[in-house]
């Protein structure tokens, strides 16, 4: 049994959390939300009243927030309120499951090893579905040992944990993994606007794209048009799932990094501005997929010219 401090008990981290009490583990959380602190307390997990309270005595500090800069306020605490990596024990393995900017991942690292502790950056892929259903997957940045420790509390979360290289890789990988998945959402979703046009059935153009050179995720998992796939969030007016705002969050941090190393990824930076426009609207909250509507009605729009 490890003592394991959580911070930030939201869509995610809620049922993190409760996984890893399930398997044995002592967990002592921490949310700013009173609903997350009390659905975390009727799951049965000890709530505290602060993230250095949370971090008290812990083996392992994990935190799962919005931002890069909510856990860099939570290691170093704000104004008169102590930080984590303060009351924290001498030694005790950090380790940050949000998705962050990868500057902000080596930040948060430095951090902690100058107040003499460790860090692994684990940002995770799967949504609430796999925070739920404890199949998520891990990528991991930091020192092998680190890793090691930590695996058997990400294997009571996740169901894959992959060890991506030194401290800022596991954010490297995450930004890149979903660089990609934006890019081919647009491309799906673009695909299937044409095939309307042309005449095609969703289902016709799944059943041969699924079994070509176009399957892939977006496609097969998470179609964009209700039909096909019976549980992809199209069949329910685009529920997410994964949020637009998310995604166009995500690309943003892809695009930190495009920037950061000089990369043209052309694609990289459209994909951000389309979902960025996506997530000022309806898309905030509605499944990435359903960028499928905003591509549908330009191309509207572009016809009437």
């Amino acid at each position: 049994m490890t003592t394991v401090g959580f911070i930030g008990l939201g869509h995610m981290g809620g049922p993190m959390a409760r996984n890893l009490r399930a398997a044995g583990h002592e967990v002592r959380a921490f949310d700013l939300a009173p609903g997350a602190r009390d659905a975390a307390r009727a799951a049965g997990i000890t709530v505290v009243g602060s993230a250095a309270e949370a971090a008290t005595g812990a083996q392992v500090v994990l935190t799962m927030l919005p931002a890069g800069h909510d856990v860099i306020a939570v290691y170093r605490g704000t104004g008169a309120t102590p930080g984590a990596l303060a009351a924290a024990s001498p030694g005790t393995l950090f380790v940050d499951s949000s998705t962050i900017a990868v500057a902000e991942a080596h930040e948060a690292h430095a951090l902690a090893v100058a107040a003499g502790h460790r860090f692994l950056d684990a940002p995770v892929s799967g949504g609430v579905v796999g925070a739920e259903r404890g199949t998520l997957a891990f990528m991991v940045g930091g020192e092998a040992d680190d890793v090691a420790r930590a695996t058997p509390l990400l294997e009571a979360m996740g169901s894959r944990v992959v060890h991506c290289g030194g401290p800022g890789l596991g954010q490297a990988a995450k930004v890149c993994n979903n660089m990609i998945l934006g890019v081919t959402k647009i491309a799906v979703a673009e695909a299937f606007v044409l095939g309307e046009r042309l005449g095609l059935s969703h289902q016709t153009l799944f059943d041969v794209a699924s079994n070509a050179t176009a399957q892939c995720w977006a496609l097969t998992a998470n179609c964009p048009v209700p039909g096909p796939v019976p549980t992809s969030p199209a069949n329910r007016d685009y529920e997410p799932g994964f949020a637009g705002a998310l995604m166009a969050k995500d690309l943003g941090l892809a695009e930190q990094a495009i920037d950061l190393v000089g990369v043209e990824a052309r694609m990289g930076r459209l994909a951000r501005e389309m979902y960025r426009q996506y997530a000022e609207g309806e898309g905030a909250h509605r499944d990435f997929s359903g960028i499928i509507r905003t591509i549908r009605d330009a191309g509207t729009q572009e016809g009437k010219r």
